[in-house]
């Protein structure tokens, strides 16, 4: 029995309408919502119009010309501290050991810490790098060779203070459950250019964050946009290879017949649900033959290897039992080469995940040891962009959901500070080398240029061709967007 090809693309899953329905479907549909309010509910919007009569991945138009194609977003979850690695504050190290004036912590919220803890301040040497001469920490000598391709957000700030809220902040704009990721909104508002491998690609090393699948969730959105979690060996996708005994061309027909009964099924209801489902069970198809040839690194050259540290082994001079375990180094170099890999593919967003960055203790050797893990990869993947004419249009971040206090936490540990705190960007439409904003001169709050969270993210948005007024979806009654109620670009940050 011949089988029919797999179709490059889905057939038109047109649009529903009630008077093309059977009586039975009608009353399903107005059951589970679907009637004409819902109908006209819809189509008010142009990206609804897009998503109903095309592909959900489809690459759809921006709202304007884009300064980047992808995005690469490297989430060090815990908190990074800002003030030991990008942010040197003299004056800290100076008043070490002393309180901060009541006037200033008065009406500050810790985590664990009280406000009469003493001031910490920070052993790193910090040297100017680069024809902008940023200031960069010891603990990053990789990163220090690209400091007129980077730029510092020094004064960042949120509202959390403890690690899943401030987390969902930082991945959905909100501080609770139930919103789209960061990258959700992306894909949601532009699709994919990449047939073969899902749009939005998450990738780990270490242990877990605290917000767990909650930081690459679809939310109110369909699930063709929750993030999809790849393992760094073995089967990228756990049940994606087809079961022993089952060919590749008796599975094409299995899925065309599902495909044919989803179709089906669509157009009596109108479910988008379903049409993720056919999207879904195509792309893991496709991905059977191309997820194998991603994570094959053969075809890399034996100098891209190394300097990504892809072979680099774990140190044996620091070590960190909160944020490493065995092949962290390996996992998360491998993990920076692979982002590139997909970006190469057209993914149009990535996730790298690595907690834990959260140093209430033990502070020298475990933040020196986060920071040597990543600033090798993170550096030469910044090059090996730029070699392959890849970095104007990656956008690259690497942020944490809240910075370290200047207070001690014991003897060697800071705990969580929403206040100020400071993130990096490259590529993509980001002016390099430049500092945006400042803070005080303990690294207490902002005192120049504030950066709110919805701020840095209709920043992003921005440089990715979106709008964050007009990225929007109805949910319970409600235009809801990533930038919540709030949101500027901060144009400084714009080459």
């Amino acid at each position: 029995m011949k089988v029919k090809q797999m179709r490059k693309q889905p057939q038109s899953l047109g649009t529903p309408s009630c008077v093309q329905q059977a009586r039975r479907g009608f009353l399903l549909s107005a059951a589970s919502g679907l009637g004409a309010a819902a109908l006209s509910d819809m189509f008010s919007g142009d990206l609804e119009a897009a998503h109903q009569s095309q592909h959900p991945l489809s690459p759809h138009i921006p709202h304007f010309t884009p300064r980047a194609k992808a995005c690469i977003f490297i989430y060090a979850a815990g908190g990074p501290s800002q003030l030991d690695l990008f942010d040197p504050k003299p004056l800290l190290n100076r008043w070490h050991g002393r309180q901060l004036p009541e006037s200033i912590t008065k009406n500050a919220r810790f985590a664990f810490i009280q406000k009469s803890a003493k001031l910490l301040g920070s052993p790193r040497r910090f040297r100017k790098h680069g024809q902008s001469g940023i200031e960069l920490s010891d603990w990053l000598p990789h990163l220090a060779t690209c400091a007129d391709d980077i730029a510092l957000v020094r004064s960042m700030h949120t509202e959390a203070f403890n690690h899943h809220p401030a987390q969902l902040m930082l991945s959905t704009g909100v501080p609770r459950f139930g919103r789209p990721s960061f990258g959700s909104w992306v894909l949601y508002g532009l699709g994919s250019e990449s047939r073969n491998l899902p749009g939005y690609v998450v990738l780990h090393a270490g242990r877990g964050s605290s917000g767990g699948t909650s930081n690459w969730t679809n939310g109110f959105l369909p699930s063709t946009y929750q993030g999809v979690v790849f393992r760094g060996e073995g089967e990228a996708v756990l049940n994606l290879n087809h079961p022993a005994g089952i060919n590749r061309e008796l599975q094409a027909a299995s899925l065309e017949a599902i495909t044919n009964l989803n179709q089906r099924r669509y157009k009596e209801v109108g479910d988008s649900e379903i049409a993720s489902r056919i999207a879904s069970y195509e792309l893991a198809f496709r991905m059977q033959q191309a997820a194998p040839d991603l994570l094959n690194l053969t075809d890399e050259t034996q100098n891209t290897l190394s300097a990504y540290g892809v072979d680099r082994p774990e140190p044996t001079d620091v070590n960190s039992a909160h944020g490493g375990g065995p092949g962290v180094y390996q996992s998360f170099a491998r993990n920076c080469l692979l982002a590139r890999r997909l970006v190469e593919r057209g993914v149009r967003f990535v996730t790298l995940m690595h907690a834990s960055w959260d140093q209430h203790g033990n502070l020298n050797n475990e933040l020196e040891y986060n920071a040597r893990m990543a600033d090798q990869p993170l550096a030469a993947l910044i090059h090996d962009l730029k070699e392959r004419g890849l970095f104007d249009s990656t956008l690259i971040v690497f942020a944490g959901e809240f910075g370290r206090t200047p207070l001690a936490q014991g003897t060697d540990g800071r705990d969580h500070h929403p206040q100020a705190f400071t993130t990096c960007l490259a590529g993509g439409g980001i002016r390099g080398g430049q500092i945006v904003g400042r803070t005080d001169d303990f690294g207490w709050q902002p005192v120049d240029e504030p950066v709110h969270i919805n701020d840095f993210h209709a920043t992003l948005l921005h440089l990715l061709g979106l709008q964050h007024q007009r990225l929007s979806k109805r949910f319970g009654g409600l235009e809801l967007r990533l930038t919540n109620v709030g949101g500027r670009v901060v144009t400084k940050l714009l080459g």
